[in-house]
């Protein structure tokens, strides 16, 4: 029951992120991409120190640990 529930939660996320994704595209969207989201975080820096690109390698390495080491 649990692991159904779970599986809906993520196939509703996706679904979601995928209708933004495509609002985000239309002509004239106020609403940014991935992409530029992606962009916005990997420009940040605290000084030399790239915190966000450190932040966002974080984010895939805990990703790929938790959904797909087994």
């Amino acid at each position: 029951m649990m692991r159904t529930l779970a599986i809906g939660g993520f196939l509703v996320s996706l679904v979601l992120f995928a209708a933004v994704e495509w609002a985000a595209r239309r002509e004239g969207s106020r609403i940014p991409t991935l992409g530029e989201v992606c962009a916005y975080v990997m420009r940040y820096e605290v000084g030399p120190v790239p915190v966000g690109r450190i932040g966002l390698f974080g984010f895939w390495w805990w990703l790929g640990w938790h959904f797909l080491a087994r």
